[in-house]
C-alpha cells in the first residue's frame, strides 16, 4: 500500500512540474516565491466572487465571448483546476472511447477551442484541441444541446481564457497604477499555487511589473510593483469570458475580483475637454505630489501638495499670452485656497514633469471625484487654513498645511521629524512622537519650541 501512495505522489509531483515547463510564461510570481512540490490540496487556487461595473478601459479593450459566439481556432484556454476538479474529470479522449482524463495531467496545458459536435450516445461535445501535446480533447455537456447549454451562460470547467491574459499583457506591462483595495497577495510557491494575503495602503502608486494566468474564476493575474520594490498580485476577472461566475456573485467582500476593485490605471482618468466651463464647482483630486500656491498668515507659499489631495475648483482664469489658466482651488476638507497654473492642452512643449508625466497638463495631473479621506479636528482646521502646525497635529494635518516634507529623519525612542527648507537657508522641522502626533517645532536644529496650542473657538451669542 505504501508503495501505490508514493508512487501516485511522485506521479503527480511530476505532473506539476512538467505543466510548470508548458505555460508558454503565462505561469508568473511575485519575488520569492519557493520553488516546492505542490500538494493536491493547494490546487485549488483563489475561489471568489467578483462585482462591479465595466471601467471604459475594459469595456474598450476586452469584451466578452459567450459560449454560443466562440470562434474556431482563435480562442485560447489554459487548464487550471481546482479542488472539484480532482473528483470530477473535465475532459475526455476521443482517441481512447471517450476515457476521462485527469485534470492533474492536463494542468497548465494550454487548449485551442475546435467547436462542437453531438457524440454516437447523442451528448454534445465540445471539442479542444491541446496545444502541448497535439491531441484532441472533449468536454461533454452534461443535458441538453449545445444550444441549450450555452445560452444558459454555462462556461467549461478548469478553463482559463487566454485572450484576456494576452491583452492586458500587452497593454498593461509596465503602466502606473493606483491600489484600489487595501489586500492583496503573494506568491508562497514557485512550483504551486500557495499564496500569503498582505495589505497594503490604499491608493499606492505601482507599476505592471508581469502579467500572467489566474485561476479558472479570475484569469488575469497582475503582479505589480510598489516604489520600495515589494511585489504583490491579484486576480482578477476582466471580460468574464467562461469565468464561471454570475453577476450577482462579485458582491463587495470579492469586488477585489474586479479589475475596477483593485486597480486605478493612471492613464484612464478622464478626457479633457475645452468647454472648461463643465469643470467649475467640480471634485477633483490629485494624483501625484504638486507644487501649488497657497495665501496663510498674510503670506504666499509654494507647498508641495500630497497625491490623493481633493480640492473644488472655484474658478479658471486664463494667463495673458499663454494657453495656461490659473485654477483657484478649495480644498474640501479644511476650505484652504490653492493656485495652481495648468494647461488644457496637451503639447511635448508643456513643462514641468512628475514620473515621466506633464505635471501642469490638466487631464494628468487631476482626477475627478474625492481622493483620500483625511480626518481633522476643528482646531487643526484653522491651524492648516492659516499654515500653521500646531500641537498634536497628525502627519496628515502636518502635510495639508504645510505641505509634503523636504526630507524625514528618524530620532531617538521612535520619535521622527519632518524637514522643511525654509529662506535664507533655515530649517523648519516638525517633531512627532511614535504614534504620529505633533509634540513641538525645531528651527534650525538649535532651538526646540514647544508647537502653541490653538486657541479655543469662542462661542457664539
Amino acid at each position: 500500500m505504501k508503495r501505490v501512495f508514493l508512487t501516485a505522489g511522485m506521479a503527480l509531483m511530476f505532473a506539476v512540474a512538467s505543466a510548470q515547463q508548458t505555460g508558454n510564461g503565462y505561469i508568473v510570481k511575485t519575488k520569492g516565491a519557493k520553488k516546492t512540490a505542490v500538494s493536491e490540496a493547494e490546487t485549488a487556487g483563489d475561489q471568489s466572487s467578483e462585482p462591479e461595473k465595466a471601467h471604459d478601459f475594459i469595456s474598450e479593450n476586452f469584451k466578452y465571448h459567450s459560449l454560443c459566439d466562440w470562434q474556431v481556432d482563435s480562442m485560447k484556454f489554459m487548464v487550471m483546476p481546482e479542488k472539484y476538479d480532482m473528483v470530477v474529470k473535465t475532459f475526455r479522449d476521443p482517441a481512447q472511447n471517450g476515457r476521462e482524463v485527469s485534470s492533474m495531467t492536463l494542468r497548465h496545458k494550454i487548449m485551442i477551442y475546435k467547436g462542437h459536435t453531438e457524440g454516437s450516445d447523442g451528448h454534445a461535445h465540445i471539442n479542444f484541441l491541446c496545444q502541448d501535446d497535439n491531441k484532441m480533447y472533449y468536454y461533454e455537456v452534461p443535458n441538453g444541446t449545445f444550444e441549450d447549454y450555452c445560452y444558459g451562460k454555462m462556461g467549461v470547467p478548469t478553463l482559463a481564457y487566454l485572450g484576456d491574459v494576452d491583452i492586458a499583457r500587452k497593454l498593461l506591462v509596465g503602466k502606473t497604477m493606483f491600489t484600489k483595495s487595501t489586500l492583496f497577495r503573494i506568491d508562497t510557491e514557485y512550483d504551486g499555487d500557495g499564496f500569503q494575503e498582505v495589505t497594503v495602503p490604499m491608493n499606492d502608486e505601482v507599476t505592471v511589473t508581469q502579467v500572467g494566468v489566474g485561476t479558472r474564476s479570475f484569469p488575469v493575474k497582475i503582479i505589480v510593483e510598489d516604489k520600495n520594490g515589494n511585489e504583490y498580485y491579484q486576480n482578477v476577472a476582466i471580460s468574464k469570458t467562461n469565468c464561471g461566475m454570475r453577476d450577482d456573485e462579485f458582491v463587495t467582500d470579492n469586488s477585489k475580483f474586479l479589475f475596477a476593485g483593485s486597480f486605478e490605471l493612471q492613464d484612464a482618468i478622464m478626457a479633457v475637454s475645452h468647454n472648461l466651463e463643465q469643470y467649475l464647482n467640480k471634485t477633483v483630486h490629485t494624483k501625484f505630489t504638486t507644487d501649488m500656491i497657497t495665501k496663510g498668515d498674510g503670506r504666499e507659499r509654494t507647498l508641495k501638495v500630497p497625491r490623493m489631495t481633493a480640492f473644488t475648483i472655484e474658478a479658471i482664469m486664463p494667463k495673458a499670452n499663454s494657453n495656461y489658466f490659473t485654477l483657484t482651488l478649495k480644498e474640501t476638507e479644511s476650505r484652504r485656497i490653492y493656485f495652481k497654473d495648468v494647461t488644457f492642452v496637451e503639447s511635448d512643449n508643456v513643462t514641468g514633469n512628475i514620473d515621466g508625466q506633464r505635471n501642469d497638463y490638466f487631464g494628468y495631473l487631476f482626477a475627478m471625484g474625492q481622493g483620500r479621506a483625511r480626518q481633522t479636528s476643528q482646531a487643526a482646521r484653522a491651524a492648516i487654513r492659516q499654515g500653521r502646525v500646531i500641537l498634536a497635529m497628525s502627519e496628515d494635518e502636518v502635510a495639508m498645511a504645510m505641505g509634503e516634507p523636504d526630507d524625514i529623519t528618524q530620532g531617538t525612542n521612535g520619535q521622527y521629524r519632518w524637514l522643511y527648507k525654509r529662506s535664507g537657508g533655515k530649517l523648519l522641522v516638525v517633531l512627532f512622537d511614535p504614534t504620529g502626533k505633533v509634540i513641538g517645532t525645531e528651527v534650525d536644529r538649535s532651538k526646540v519650541t514647544k508647537a502653541k496650542k490653538a486657541k479655543p473657538r469662542k462661542k457664539s451669542k
